[in-house]
């Protein structure tokens, strides 16, 4: 159990190493430094072939140039073509009785007469090998050798590593900057965008801001809205990832085609089965005619599967003979049809603790996650929220007939809140101060929070102790972010006043000033009230189940079952 809940945080962790923008060299590097880190290695390596099957880059825990002499220097090129040519994984013993290990003189990995294990299995994507990651270890011979499970965890690797490469080499092909990486010369960056032989920067519609992280997600859903390759949006509840779908869906050759959306959290797996694949009439009882399903409404076009983390492992399994084969039988049907579609995937959820939990198919997962694309959380884009305000306050007044403004004052308060709902949770207050704003500019004592009908007063955490909340499966701080964007200030954790300052500059009014005790017999009350019914009871504290829920297992309050 101990060495699975290992792997299981080494595959969310170099995940997440994949996903940051950074160059090619950079990101392999800090993988093996993943692995050293959760593996008793004694070192790592991770090498990448040319199109003609020659080491181009080597990573180890350090950042070595990218070059083949250095790449040789690594592994010993007899073990990369043994590798490379069988596509299997090599296991050594003993490195010093191999013949492979003794082509070259001096061998790096030798260790004395301390025996040195090795394993290293291939990078491949579609059949081709991209190139080879390994692991050395000292040898106990009392211990027993774990081949297998090393085997396991680093095959799982070399499978998210190779779509790292793969996407980095289209991005080459298509004369862009491997992601993150950051030109030598000092030019804005608009300016290189503009330059000569550059695609001109995408704009997106519904999708506001232009912070770095947000122009990141941008660059590269321009890039790979151009291929048909599955995407995986990820990030927390209200980033913005059905939007984000809509767009990559409107900037490939299929944007002509239908583009069908289905949640499926909202369905049991009965009905979902039928929603995605259609169903004879007769196939079961209210099937009165025929129908087609989502799959066969998207031929052609785009697919997005919101909330794929959530259905059922049976489930899982159906629909990955349909993302393998193309094809598939409406429910109660016996005839196969043939379905051309982009498939885009969305989750809130941790897919590779859920893989190494045998909750989700690795199959499924690899199937899905093809393009990964994490979405940035509103707290790490701070710059954004004034224009993302004053874009829904337009909205609201567009809807209402009003004229209505934010006074500097409100746009510091927005700018400095926490938003665990992100920009859902930015909407959801821009509407409800413009609802019960009582002029024409919109102030800081305007705005709900002061009498505590925020979300982020429930989760607001004043007792200076460490630890965070997980919600929709990311963890999270329960405090402000530790310095003021504008200010550039720290805040303590044990300065009530400062976070005081830092969340509200009039002072008065902010969540942080309402004492967690009185948070918690608030919610307890409402709880009695509603008979301990989550729905009611977020009904009468104005907010929605799901936060009622959050706030629940922040104040550790059990629910009582009458």
């Amino acid at each position: 159990m101990r060495q699975a809940g290992t792997q299981r945080s080494g595959i969310y962790e170099i995940s997440k190493v994949l996903t940051a923008p950074a160059r090619l060299e950079i990101t392999l590097a800090n993988v093996v430094n993943v692995l050293s880190s959760f593996l008793q290695i004694r070192c790592g390596a991770i090498v990448v072939l040319d199109a003609e099957g020659q080491p181009e880059i080597a990573a180890t825990g350090d950042i070595p140039p990218s070059s083949q002499s250095a790449a040789r220097g690594v592994i010993p090129k007899a073990v990369i073509d043994h590798i490379a040519t069988t596509g299997m994984p090599l296991i050594v013993k003993d490195v010093s009785k191999s013949e492979l290990f003794q082509a070259e003189p001096q061998p790096p990995w030798s260790s004395g007469t301390v025996p040195i294990s090795f394993i290293g299995v291939p990078v491949k994507a579609d059949n081709k090998i991209l190139g080879t990651i390994s692991i050395d270890r000292v040898r106990n011979d009392a211990a027993p050798f774990p081949a297998d499970e090393d085997v396991r965890f680093l095959t799982m690797v070399a499978n998210l590593v190779s779509r790292t490469i793969r996407l980095h080499r289209f991005l080459n092909l298509e004369g862009r900057r491997p992601i993150g990486e950051q030109e030598r010369s000092e030019k804005p960056i608009i300016a290189q965008r503009g330059a000569p032989g550059r695609h001109p920067p995408v704009k997106i519609d519904g999708i506001i801001g232009d912070s770095p992280a947000l122009q990141q997600v941008v660059e590269t859903v321009s890039v790979v809205a151009r291929t048909n390759s599955t995407v995986l949006l990820r990030g927390e509840s209200g980033t913005g990832k059905e939007f984000f779908a809509q767009a990559i869906h409107e900037l490939s050759p299929r944007k002509n085609k239908p583009f069908v959306k289905l949640n499926c959290a909202a369905l049991p797996e009965g009905v979902l089965e039928s929603e995605l694949f259609g169903h004879e009439k007769g196939a079961f009882t209210g099937a009165i005619a025929q129908r087609a399903g989502r799959f066969e409404l998207a031929n052609g076009g785009t697919l997005l599967l919101d909330e794929i983390g959530e259905i059922s492992p049976a489930f899982q399994a159906k629909l990955l003979r349909v993302l393998q084969e193309g094809e598939l039988e409406r429910v109660g049907g016996t005839k196969t049809l043939a379905v051309d579609v982009r498939l885009i995937c969305a989750t809130n959820k941790n897919l590779e603790m859920a893989v190494a939990n045998a909750e989700f198919r690795a199959d499924l997962y690899y199937r899905i996650s093809v393009v990964p694309i994490v979405l940035p959380p509103l707290r790490e884009r701070p710059g954004d929220i004034p224009r993302l305000a004053n874009a829904l306050l337009d909205r609201f007044n567009k809807e209402n007939q009003r004229e209505l403004t934010f006074s500097s004052s409100a746009i510091e308060v927005m700018s400095q809140c926490y938003f665990p709902g992100n920009v859902r949770e930015l909407e959801n207050c821009v509407r409800r101060t413009a609802t019960l704003a009582r002029s024409s500019s919109i102030v800081s004592s305007d705005f709900a929070c002061k009498n505590s009908q925020c979300l982020s007063s429930l989760l607001w955490k004043t007792d200076g102790s460490p630890g965070g909340i997980t919600v929709d499966g990311h963890a999270r701080s329960n405090v402000m972010p530790t310095s003021s964007p504008r200010s550039g200030g720290s805040i303590g954790a044990s300065d009530e006043v400062s976070s005081v300052k830092a969340c509200d500059p009039h002072g008065s009014g902010c969540p942080a000033m309402e004492s967690r005790l009185t948070q918690r017999d608030r919610l307890i009350e409402a709880m009695e009230k509603a008979g301990w019914v989550q729905a009611k009871a977020a009904r009468i504290l104005g907010l929605t189940p799901r936060q009622v829920g959050y706030a629940l297992r922040q104040h550790r309050i059990e629910v009582k079952k009458l």
